[in-house]
């Protein structure tokens, strides 16, 4: 790779290992809040999750306080949970927040903190499509924020991005600030070992697609590359492990470290995204969880935009560690893209969207929508390109 001029910058501090959540007091009075708002998912809270991170709030006496739980966040960080959430806030005078969940989760209040600096009161006035906001236009947000995620996938406790789901579009938007992320990170393993196995396999192959996205980006450069290489490795070693084991907490520390850095080296690194792009739109148009709908469709996008994967196909297969890559890229990429599928299936993982219900009838209005969707910005899907996918994906169980 040619070095080119390239910035890159981290700036959440992450806390990683088992138990690190017991350091959010202190976290939080150093970074001089007082009145603790925690948002989280209802399925957190019934699973007494959200009551192993409010213990620790209540127990400490004086200095700081519970001042209220918002666990009405569902899934794909919708625009009308993103209001209630800053409602939230303001009713009960908070003046720190506390995101514990997964991507969803971590988005919404990454939404909130974005409108709670820029005194929206309804992000639908806020947002028509993405917001890109870079310094120096971006300040500093003087919220303090800490970040618990509960899954190994979005890596949103450190990502400048949140993906919201606009109801009134039907469209996945996307908020982009550097200021954005949480201040703190808590990656404690501890806190996904109830997680099923379903959903560690498929948050795990989002921390994949990031990896991939990251490497193979027009924009990807040596720091990018560091990031998104390691994370393979990581992946590749421990998914499996985390979804057949899943008490396993060095497996699962790792896929959130994983996780982590992946997002970091996408975050930077973005510009062609097709993967994400097709995900948004079919997940917006039928509710497809944004990981799953990542696993199905990245063997596919990969053998059907091929030239974007081929000059740098040889060396991601040497990480991956196949036996006897071939010297063709175009022989390369069917060994990587195999080696992806047979790794789907071993944890688990659907080929296809069977059960959806994929109209092909409706094929031109899912084109439009995978280009209309701001994650195909930069690189815009050839037509031909989409329907051949959404084919291969779309299951036995298609309309047609």
């Amino acid at each position: 790779m040619v070095t080119s001029n390239f910035e890159f910058s981290v700036r959440t501090v992450v806390h990683n290992g088992p138990g690190s959540r017991s350091k959010l007091p202190d976290l939080i009075k150093g970074l001089g809040g007082k009145k603790v708002i925690l948002f989280t998912d209802q399925g957190l809270t019934k699973a007494g999750v959200t009551e192993k991170v409010t213990k620790l709030i209540e127990q400490e006496s004086g200095n700081i306080e519970l001042a209220g739980v918002f666990d009405e966040i569902v899934q794909d960080a919708k625009t009308t949970v993103i209001n209630k959430g800053v409602q939230f806030f303001k009713e009960n005078d908070g003046d720190v927040l506390v995101a514990l969940g997964g991507g969803s989760v971590l988005d919404t209040v990454k939404a909130v903190k974005f409108m709670l600096h820029r005194q929206f009161s309804d992000i639908h006035d806020a947002l028509t499509g993405n917001t890109f906001e870079a310094w120096p236009q971006a300040q500093p947000i003087p919220i303090p924020h800490v970040a618990i995620p509960t899954t190994a996938g979005t890596g949103a406790e450190v990502s400048p991005i949140s993906v919201v789901f606009n109801e009134k579009t039907d469209l996945k938007i996307s908020i982009i600030n550097p200021f954005i992320n949480a201040d703190l990170a808590l990656l404690d393993p501890e806190l996904t070992v109830g997680l099923p196995a379903a959903i560690t396999a498929f948050t795990g192959f989002d921390a994949l697609t990031h990896a991939i996205e990251a490497y193979f980006s027009p924009q990807a450069n040596p720091m990018t590359d560091a990031y998104a290489l390691q994370s393979t490795r990581m992946i590749k070693d421990n998914i499996a492990i985390a979804v057949s084991e899943g008490n396993d907490l060095e497996a699962r520390g790792n896929m959130l470290t994983a996780s982590c850095m992946a997002i970091s080296a996408f975050s930077l690194s973005l510009n062609a995204i097709p993967v994400h792009n097709l995900a948004h739109a079919l997940g917006a148009r039928y509710g497809i969880p944004h990981g799953l709908a990542n696993a199905v469709l990245l063997p596919s996008v990969m053998e059907n935009l091929a030239p974007m994967y081929l000059p740098r196909v040889r060396d991601f297969a040497e990480i991956l560690q196949l036996e006897n890559i071939s010297e063709s890229p175009k022989q390369c990429l069917e060994q990587v893209t195999t080696y992806i599928r047979d790794l789907r299936n071993h944890i688990g993982l659907a080929s296809t969207f069977e059960g959806v219900n994929i109209d092909l009838k409706d094929m031109e209005a899912i084109v439009t929508a995978v280009q209309l969707d701001p994650a195909g910005i930069a690189f815009r899907i050839p037509e031909d390109s989409i329907r051949e996918i959404v084919k291969e994906v779309a299951g036995s169980g298609v309309k047609s």
